[in-house]
C-alpha cells in the first residue's frame, strides 16, 4: 500500500518477505511459526525478510538469507528509504522476561518441560532409588529410540524415571534442532532468549487431554499437539489406562510414520511426530496388585477391565515392557554407591548410538528403533541359531510379526550396548524378556 502511494520504491520491496502483525498504533508484533516460514522463503528463494524485532534470532537460524527485525512500522519505512531507523522505545505494555525466569518451569499447553537457563536438567538418574531392571530398559530405550511401558504400583519411581530420561538422549544434531524448533516456533512455545532447542523434548500431558491436544488440531488452522511437540524427545504418558481410549489409539498411526496430518475446513497440516513413548501405569485401580496378591482389594474382573484399557494394539508397538516393584526400605534409606549418574549412562548411549549410525550410513535410518523388520531380516543378519527363542514364540502364537521385528530391533541395540557386531542369542533373549516381562535368560 506505502509503494502504491509512492510513499516507497516499489523497487525497495521486489523479493522482500514481510512476516508479523501491524497494530493500529503502529507497532509490529510477533507472530507464531516464523522459523518455518523463513525456511520456506529461503526454498522459494527469497534473500532478505523483515521480521518482528523479538522474533530476528529465531529467523536468523536460517542460513543464506538476511534479517532484517524491526518493532514499528516507521523503523520498517526508514530501512526500506535506505535512512537509518530511530530507535524506538520498549513497548510499556509488554513485559520482558530475564534469562532465567523459565528455570525449571513448565511451558504452558502440554507438560512440555523448560530446563534450566544455561541448558541443563537437574534431574539425575541417581536420584532414583533401586530399580535396575527399569534403569537398564531406559537404557535401551535411550540408545535404539524403543518405546517403553511401565508398570508397577504407585510410589515406585515410574514418573522420576520417565522424567530423566530425556537427560540421557544424545543431544539434538543441528538437522533435529531445526525441525524441533520449527515446531515450536507454529505453537508459539519458544522460550524468550533460546531460538534453538539443542536437547530433547520432554511433554507430558494430563489424562484429561482432549484428541486435538494430542494429536494436533483445534478451530481454524490446526496446530500441533503433544505427539508434534515430542519430536525427536519424549512423550510422558502417566496413568496411561486413565487417558481415553480413542486418544490412546490415535497415537498407532504416528508412532509407525513418524508423522501426523491433521485436515480442518481451513487447511491440512503435516507434522512431524517422531517420538519416544513411555507409558506408566498401575497395575490395577488401587494399585496394590501383584503376583503375590497382597493387600489388593479389586477382583479379578476389576484388574484385567482396569489392564484392558491399553488395547493390544498399541502394546504391540511398544518394545520394552517393565514390571516396576515397590522400593523397599534398604534401597529407599541407604545411600546406593553403586546407582549411576545420568552423565554415565548417557555416555553409553552416546557410544551406542554411534555405533548404530555408522552401520546404518548411507541409510534414511538413523536408530535401531527405526528401521524396517524387512531389512533386520535379510540386510543385517544375526548369527546362526540367535532367534531360536523368538521363532518358537512365534509359533505358539506368543509373539505378532510386528513383535518379532521389535525384538530383532532390541536386540540390535543390546548390542551396540554392548560392542559387539551383531545381536547372538543372549541378546535375542534379553529383547524377549523386556518385551514380554518375562524372564527367558539372556544378557
Amino acid at each position: 500500500m506505502l509503494a502504491a502511494a509512492e510513499r516507497l520504491d516499489p523497487a525497495a520491496i521486489s523479493g522482500l518477505l514481510l512476516i508479523g502483525e501491524l497494530g493500529l498504533d503502529g507497532r509490529v508484533r510477533p507472530v507464531r511459526g516464523v522459523l518455518p516460514a523463513v525456511l520456506a522463503a529461503a526454498d522459494a528463494g527469497y534473500a532478505t525478510v523483515v521480521v518482528p524485532a523479538q522474533t530476528a534470532p529465531e529467523a536468523s537460524l536460517v542460513p543464506g538469507i538476511e534479517v532484517h527485525g524491526v518493532c514499528t512500522l516507521r523503523q520498517l519505512v526508514a530501512l526500506l528509504s535506505g535512512q537509518e531507523p530511530e530507535e524506538e522505545l520498549p513497548d510499556p505494555t509488554e513485559r520482558a522476561l530475564p534469562d532465567n525466569a523459565l528455570a525449571g518451569l513448565s511451558l504452558p499447553g502440554l507438560g512440555v518441560r523448560s530446563r534450566a537457563a544455561d541448558g541443563t536438567d537437574l534431574r539425575d538418574l541417581a536420584d532414583v532409588a533401586g530399580q535396575y531392571e527399569a534403569r537398564r530398559a531406559l537404557e535401551i530405550a535411550a540408545a535404539g529410540g524403543h518405546h517403553l511401558y511401565l508398570k508397577g504400583p504407585p510410589g515406585a519411581g515410574k514418573t522420576m524415571l520417565a522424567e530423566r530420561l530425556p537427560g540421557i538422549l544424545p543431544p539434538l544434531t543441528p538437522q533435529e534442532a531445526l525441525e524441533v524448533t520449527a515446531v515450536h516456533s507454529v505453537a508459539g512455545l519458544l522460550p524468550p532468549g533460546r531460538p534453538l532447542l539443542s536437547a530433547a523434548p520432554y511433554c507430558a500431558p494430563h489424562h484429561s487431554t482432549t484428541m486435538p491436544a494430542i494429536v494436533g488440531g483445534g478451530s481454524g488452522l490446526p496446530r500441533p499437539g503433544a505427539v508434534s511437540l515430542a519430536h525427536r524427545g519424549v512423550l510422558f504418558l502417566d496413568e496411561a489406562p486413565e487417558f481415553p481410549a480413542r486418544v490412546l489409539d490415535a497415537l498407532r498411526q504416528p508412532l509407525e510414520s513418524g508423522e501426523v496430518v491433521v485436515a480442518r475446513a481451513a487447511g491440512s497440516l503435516r507434522l512431524p511426530a517422531r517420538f519416544l513413548l513411555v507409558m506408566a501405569a498401575n497395575p490395577c485401580p488401587c494399585g496394590r496388585w501383584s503376583r503375590r496378591g497382597e493387600g489388593c482389594e479389586c477382583t479379578p474382573t476389576m484388574v484385567s477391565r482396569y489392564q484392558a484399557r491399553i488395547s493390544g494394539p498399541l502394546l504391540d508397538r511398544v518394545d520394552l515392557r517393565v514390571e516396576v516393584e515397590a522400593v523397599t526400605r534398604v534401597q529407599l534409606m541407604e545411600r546406593d554407591t553403586t546407582a549411576e549418574s545420568t552423565a554415565s549412562v548417557a555416555a553409553r548411549v552416546l557410544a551406542a548410538r554411534e555405533r548404530a549410525a555408522a552401520r546404518l550410513a548411507g541409510t534414511p535410518w538413523r536408530t535401531n528403533g527405526e528401521v524396517p523388520g524387512h531389512e533386520l531380516r535379510t540386510r543385517w543378519r544375526l548369527a546362526t541359531g540367535a532367534l531360536h527363542d523368538a521363532e518358537r514364540e512365534l509359533e505358539r502364537g506368543l509373539l505378532t510379526a510386528r513383535g518379532l521385528d521389535r525384538v530383532l530391533r532390541v536386540a540390535w541395540t543390546t548390542a551396540d550396548l554392548a560392542g559387539l557386531d551383531r545381536p547372538g542369542q543372549a541378546q535375542v533373549r534379553t529383547a524377549l524378556s523386556l518385551r514380554s516381562g518375562l524372564p527367558h535368560g539372556g544378557g
